[in-house]
């Protein structure tokens, strides 16, 4: 009987856990790299570019270009989101201020930054568990700079490697798919 209750209590607790899971990445919140709460539901009816980034990274001059499709698709609602993140190489390791000031200093980031996460494994953010678990590739995130296009319904569109650009053709042309829908 006992092996029973406890059969009964696992399968509540992973079918509760199943049912909890976000549909959506407008049904999640994280912390902004100035420590606010933000729900991403805020981003209802925009595309989103979300991207894994950090500082010390061969890859970080990608912040230029994230920077410069924000300026050119912000007005056409697409929003570029950075999620620092220092699980490839130590690459990130400063704290969330020293993060922003090097990111507003150098690249003149204006677009939206997350508080520091962890995109895979143990304690990943809930927002890294759905990117993967709902793009055509379901692997760990493999390196800073990985892309993830979010489609006005919040659904998973794209993804891209790390070393492709923000502004290359296949990621513009994923945005725009978006933006027409």
């Amino acid at each position: 009987m006992r092996f029973i209750q406890t059969l009964a209590l696992a399968a509540a607790t992973f079918f509760g856990a199943v049912s909890m899971a976000a549909d959506s990445v407008h049904e999640i919140s994280m912390k902004s790299i100035e420590g606010k709460d933000v729900k991403l539901s805020e981003y209802k009816g925009k595309v989103l570019l979300i991207v894994n980034v950090a500082s010390q990274c061969g890859l970080t001059n990608q912040y230029t270009q994230l920077q410069a499709l924000h300026e050119k698709y912000a007005e056409k609602g697409v929003v570029v989101i950075g999620v620092p993140c220092n699980q490839f190489g130590g690459q990130e390791p400063g704290t969330e201020t020293e993060i922003n000031t090097f990111c507003s200093t150098k690249y003149n980031v204006s677009f939206p930054m997350m508080g520091k996460v962890k995109v895979n494994g143990d304690g990943q953010h809930e927002l890294y568990s759905f990117l993967k678990s709902h793009s055509d590739k379901k692997d760990d995130i493999s390196w800073n700079f990985e892309k993830f296009v979010v489609g006005k319904d919040g659904k998973v569109a794209a993804r891209f490697a790390p070393r492709t650009k923000p502004d290359a053709a296949e990621v513009i042309t994923a945005i725009d798919a978006e933006q027409i829908k």
